[in-house]
């Protein structure tokens, strides 16, 4: 057995059974409580700068799949698990979970109490770390999680974003008799989708709802998305502060009024900053496909997926201006707003659910709606 080691910027080092690449990788400890949808979790690029803990004990059962990635390739810069199952046994799949991540350079290690680890996260809150299977010595990889940088202040959506513009016309696949999907729009509306680190599946209920996607980078200016006459304008998830994106949210500024616009995660927050609000970090995120979310417009509740590490602050926002339209039942944070006046609207969860339960999947139709009453 070769042995890996996690190792915190607080003193704490466990150590545990290698696996993936013989190599060396740090960032911000973050933890996942998801059942299922492992492969969705490293190919998001949300996780851009995380080394991820998954709480569901066995790992790798099913192995991978090419069509269930949420970009090219994993974005992790580490995994953590209590059992990583080197054989995968499912009939999508087309490589086992250890090759598919050592082809990226990502190590894995098991075989730790993930469940004390998870607790002490949840105590002291998410920190810095290193996730080592190649040096042996706790102390040092200590020392290196502290050097790194922290997650506050980063701008990781102009590194995960892409570089130039393209079109998306992938729609929702159905993986089962069981996976109803119901049918495809008609394509109707051209939408402009900013990509701060934009998930596949999102792209996909965008085109299965109707839309004829453009997909653009993330510094691309105001005046040449409505160039490309879109009929809506989304914004992405993606990874990092929110705060220091201040070239995207000044566009998102000019954008609002003009244009009906959908905003996810990040899009969440970076919607909260144009309107004038505050974000703020908190203490060890929201990360798992079931996390209880009120509709306040309905009253009812969803179960939703959520990928965020930062989150709008409600009391920064203008009420006169901006109506909340959901709450976490969790911890009563904010979920999603939508403005009074303009045909603008957002949630901090992820309604693509990928992976997750399929409650929210109505928020596209809603978008969808706006474009057709603003044409």
């Amino acid at each position: 057995m070769t042995t890996a080691i996690l190792a915190l910027e607080d003193g704490s080092v466990f150590e545990g059974r290698s696996f993936g690449a013989p190599t060396e990788r740090s960032g911000e400890v973050v933890f996942n409580t998801a059942l299922t949808g492992y492969q969705e979790v490293f190919t998001d690029p949300s996780y851009s700068g995380q080394i991820v803990i998954l709480t569901n004990p066995q790992i790798g059962n099913y192995g991978t799949s090419s069509a269930d990635n949420e970009a090219n390739g994993p974005y992790i810069e580490g995994l953590v698990v209590r059992e990583f199952s080197p054989i995968a046994s499912n009939w999508r799949s087309d490589a086992d979970a250890d090759a598919f991540l050592t082809r990226a350079g990502i190590p894995i290690v098991s075989d730790l109490d993930t469940r004390a680890l998870v607790r002490h996260l949840r105590t002291r809150g998410v920190m810095r770390g290193v996730l080592s299977g190649v040096e042996t010595d706790g102390q040092k990889l200590v020392e290196k999680a502290r050097s790194i940088p922290t997650m506050a202040g980063l701008d990781l959506a102009s590194r995960v974003s892409t570089r130039q513009s393209y079109q998306w016309t992938e729609t929702v696949q159905q993986c089962s008799p069981s996976d109803l999907i119901g049918p495809q729009a008609e394509p109707r509306y051209n939408v402009v989708a900013y990509d701060f680190g934009i998930k596949h599946n999102i792209l996909r209920r965008l085109v299965h709802s109707g839309c004829r996607v453009t997909v653009v980078p993330a510094l691309t200016s105001a005046e040449d998305v409505l160039a490309l006459k879109p009929d809506g304008i989304f914004l992405s998830n993606g990874p990092g502060d929110p705060e220091p994106l201040v070239t995207q949210v000044g566009n998102i500024r000019k954008l609002i009024g003009r244009k009906p616009i959908f905003g996810i995660c990040l899009g969440n927050q970076l919607l909260g900053l144009a309107l004038g609000g505050k974000t703020y970090k908190l203490k060890f995120g929201h990360r798992g496909a079931n996390h209880p979310v009120r509709n306040e417009l309905t009253g009812r509740v969803e179960i939703t997926s959520h990928n965020h590490g930062f989150a709008v602050d409600p009391d920064s926002l203008k009420l006169s201006e901006v109506e909340i339209t959901h709450i976490n039942l969790n911890d009563q944070t904010l979920e999603g707003f939508r403005h009074r006046g303009e045909p603008v609207f957002c949630v901090q969860y992820h309604p693509e659910a990928a992976p997750g339960p399929h409650d929210s999947h109505y928020l596209f139709d809603d978008f969808t709606r706006l474009m057709r009453e603003a044409k």
